[in-house]
């Protein structure tokens, strides 16, 4: 179990390394478009999707079904926010997620974020929890793009990491092709009892661009659960394994 000064170094070195931001993304952060951040108008997009299982940190939180959801977000410049909403398609679930973040480019090739989600649970229970997250995104080596992602839960108190590679093939000039893999670590922000390995996930991602301002977005994943999962329910087994799809539709304007 990490200390308390542990995770306060971890956070207060993101937040030193990235000192020259305004403190305002994994999964996950809201931002399925992406726009130029060099423009000073304000520019919007609504999404709505489909998640077969509600899947995070390598674990399916539903007992059965998935999950609809709609969001609206709203960016000018390198500042994004956005509110999203998930209902579960068979369960009684609701979850709200409210957010601010703020990308830079460091270098021509390094790009980092930096942000605050508000997370509100509606269920069989009454829950809500703080989100800081950061990510940094290496964009030089061209058919691979390499991130670190890092999320501190507060209700939780404990944080959890992501080392991602995205790689990316233009099937055509609105088609474009984004296989991936993930492997996640926690400490203490999906179970309080075990630490470290938590899963390794791949898939694929898919956009297709239906006009200059529509898009048709879809991914196919699966994960596979490691030590910390494992010692959760305290046996190894392929079901511990998840295998999800999502598709979702994105209009910026």
């Amino acid at each position: 179990m990490p200390s308390a000064h542990a995770i306060f170094f971890i956070f207060t070195f993101i937040l030193a390394t990235f000192s020259n931001f305004a403190f305002a993304q994994h999964e996950t952060a809201y931002t399925q478009h992406r726009h130029d951040l060099q423009s000073t108008q304000v520019e919007y997009a609504i999404e709505l999707g489909w998640e077969s299982k509600f899947v995070s940190e390598g674990r399916d939180n539903l007992k059965s079904g998935g999950v609809y959801w709609s969001g609206f977000a709203a960016q000018c410049q390198n500042l994004n926010g956005y509110a999203r909403v998930g209902r579960g398609d068979r369960e009684h679930f609701v979850r709200w997620e409210l957010g601010l973040e703020y990308t830079n480019s460091i270098t021509d090739t390094l790009e980092a974020t930096i942000g605050y989600q508000r997370l509100e649970f509606y269920g069989d229970e009454r829950t809500n929890d703080n989100e800081l997250f950061s990510t940094l995104t290496y964009n030089g080596f061209g058919w691979v793009t390499p991130s670190i992602n890092y999320t501190y839960a507060t209700e939780a108190g404990g944080y959890f990491i992501e080392l991602a590679l995205y790689g990316a093939w233009q099937a055509s000039h609105t088609w474009r092709l984004s296989p991936y893999a993930l492997i996640g670590l926690d400490y203490q922000l999906a179970t309080e009892q075990h630490n470290g390995l938590n899963h390794i996930q791949f898939g694929l991602e898919s956009e297709y661009a239906l006009s200059h301002h529509l898009n048709l977005t879809g991914h196919i994943s699966h994960s596979i659960a490691l030590d910390d999962i494992e010692k959760e329910v305290g046996y190894s087994s392929h079901e511990l394994n998840e295998t999800f799809a999502g598709i979702y539709l994105n209009w910026t304007f």
